[in-house]
């Protein structure tokens, strides 16, 4: 196990990787199908996805787990999975990463709101620390909470991993840009707000991502950077907001659109790029390139 604040002492500027379920898509994945269950039944198709991220020249890489909570599982009947498949999920990053890289396990929201009661506090626990369970056992050094929007689940998550594992936590939510100019995530939380509350609960990074391009990272990173100045902040975009074409979902922002706006994210605060719904690992190729990591 490595640990991520170690490595940004050393190496202040780390690249991360992109898009998973866009590559699973393409390889086959099907509306509706559960994507952890790839870790077992197509395990090479994951495992390729994680080596050519790390040829592209990823300081990290995920692993194949985002939904990998037993809440998320119950919708395929696979609650009883939950460690098998996120230890499997792990050890296929770790394989891939060896030694050349970081993994982190990657941890998603549940779906349920407990401001609408639809889960409890205890529930919720319990379900992230079993993943995170399953993820440390497979040898990822990182758990990445990714794609939150509520601070109180949040909250839960990163207790749940630091009470229940020895992995440091690094924590990215999602946020929209309202009418008003302001950016706020499904459930309210300003970038701000979102930084002071879970560094307070234990993340040792936080960051943003999905829902934005490079461009709109820049203001949300600078929002967070004034509230934690000293937190390391990690940013995964998207490659620019989707657009429908032909009856499909694609995305504009070629590899070059965001590794020229990469520069000016560090400006604002970033310490560890890479890329969400929509990049490769080309779009990671060339992010690496202009930060001067190849």
């Amino acid at each position: 196990m490595r640990s991520l604040i170690a490595e940004l002492k050393k190496r202040p500027i780390l690249v991360s990787d992109g898009a998973w379920g866009t590559l699973l898509q393409k390889k086959g994945l099907q509306p509706g199908e559960c994507p952890e269950l790839w870790n077992i039944d197509h395990r090479a198709d994951v495992f390729e996805i994680a080596q050519n991220y790390i040829a592209a020249g990823a300081d990290m890489i995920k692993t194949n787990s985002f939904g990998g909570n037993g809440i998320k599982l119950s919708h395929y009947h696979c609650t009883d999975r939950t460690l098998e498949l996120n230890r499997a999920a792990a050890e296929i990053s770790r394989e891939a990463a060896d030694t050349r890289a970081l993994v982190l396990g990657s941890m998603g929201p549940t779906g349920k709101m407990l401001v609408m009661g639809d889960i409890s506090e205890e529930e919720l626990y319990e379900a992230f620390a079993l993943q995170a369970r399953g993820l440390e056992q497979g040898g990822a050094d990182v758990v990445l909470l990714e794609t939150f929007s509520a601070i109180d689940e949040a909250i839960i998550a990163v207790s749940a991993v630091r009470e229940n594992t020895a992995l440091e936590v690094a924590c990215t939510f999602t946020f929209e840009k309202t009418a008003a100019g302001e950016y706020r995530s499904m459930m309210g939380a300003g970038p701000a707000t979102m930084a002071h509350e879970l560094v307070k609960a234990g993340a040792h990074v936080i960051g943003a991502n999905c829902g934005n391009g490079m461009e709109r990272m820049i203001e949300i990173v600078t929002e967070q950077h004034a509230a934690r100045p000293l937190v390391p902040i990690m940013v995964h975009a998207n490659a620019g907001m989707p657009e429908m074409r032909d009856g499909s979902t694609t995305y504009p922002e070629t590899p070059a659109m965001m590794a020229a706006l990469a520069p000016e994210l560090i400006k604002a605060g970033a310490a560890i790029i890479g890329g969400c719904c929509g990049t490769t690992p080309d779009h990671i190729k060339a992010i690496a390139t202009a930060l001067g990591k190849r």
